[in-house]
Formats: structure tokens, sequence, C-alpha cells
């Protein structure tokens, strides 16, 4: 996966929105990648049993599914977060690196519609515009990536952008 910055002489906000969110998204993924299953679902953090690096992956998963797909494009997809404690930080036997890595991937493909909608249009749940939706979820997806950044330097030592 090629990773890049977004074009410094940026003139378009919205097309740079979106490419701050890519960068972002396969720093995620880059974060996870190449842990072991052992070392993705360890909870080094004490005080936060929950904050592992498959769970934070996990629920970039949810995040995207309801604010990029749901909420923003009006897709009609089952939410991720059912259930209170929120229930996307949950691991299975079957979450792997690989396994939620290639379902983060696929869920990109649900922003799609969302890309090709105005920044100052209304989203589907009516309640804010697709540019908001798309601020809070790069915000969102950055604050869990400096939890990646934490995680995996944990897990195996590696540091880096």
């Amino acid at each position: 996966m090629t990773r890049t910055w977004p074009t410094n002489l940026a003139t378009d906000e919205g097309v740079l929105a979106w490419e701050f969110l890519d960068f972002l998204r396969k720093t995620a993924v880059m974060k996870v990648d190449g842990l072991t299953r052992d070392q993705a679902a360890a909870a080094p953090i004490p005080t936060s049993p929950k904050l592992t690096a498959l769970g934070v992956l996990k629920h970039l998963i949810a995040v995207e599914r309801y604010w990029l797909g749901i909420a923003g494009a009006g897709l009609d997809l089952p939410s991720l977060w059912e259930g209170n404690p929120d229930p996307s930080w949950n691991l299975t036997d079957d979450d792997t690196p690989e396994s939620l890595i290639q379902t983060y991937r696929e869920e990109w493909s649900n922003a799609e519609e969302l890309k090709k909608l105005d920044p100052d249009a209304t989203a589907a749940d009516g309640e804010r515009t697709v540019r908001w939706i798309l601020a809070h979820v790069a915000q969102e997806t950055a604050r869990h990536v400096g939890h990646l950044d934490l995680l995996r330097e944990l897990a195996d030592g590696q540091t880096g952008e």
C-alpha cells in the first residue's frame, strides 16, 4: 500500500480533506500490518483494557460505517455500534490483523458515495453537513492513529510516522 502526503499546494478544500483522511487511513493500516495476532490483541495499558491495536482498527471500521456510510451517505447498512457499551472495541477469535485490515479497506468503498456530494450539502441524517462529517471522521481517525503509534511501539518497538 502506498501512502502519500496530500498535495502541498492544494487549492480544493474538499479534495484536500479526503486526501488527509486517506493518508490517516493508510497510516492506521501500517501501524497494525505486520503485528502478530497476539501483539495486535494485547492491551498493554492497565487502565484501558480494551485499547488494543485490533480494537482500534475495529472501532475505526465502525466509525467509517456509521459516519460516512449511514449518517453521511444514507446507505442501508447495519451499524456496528449496536449495544452499550460500544461493542466495536470487542475482539472475537476471528479478528486478526489481516482480517481487520481487509475489512477496513473494504469499508472505505462505502465512503465513495459521500465523496459524490458537495461538502456543503446536508448529509443523509439531516443534521450535519458533509463537510462536518468528513472533518469529524478525520479527527477521530487521527486521534486513534496516535493510539496506534503507542500500541505499535509497545508491541514491537517500531516507531515512525
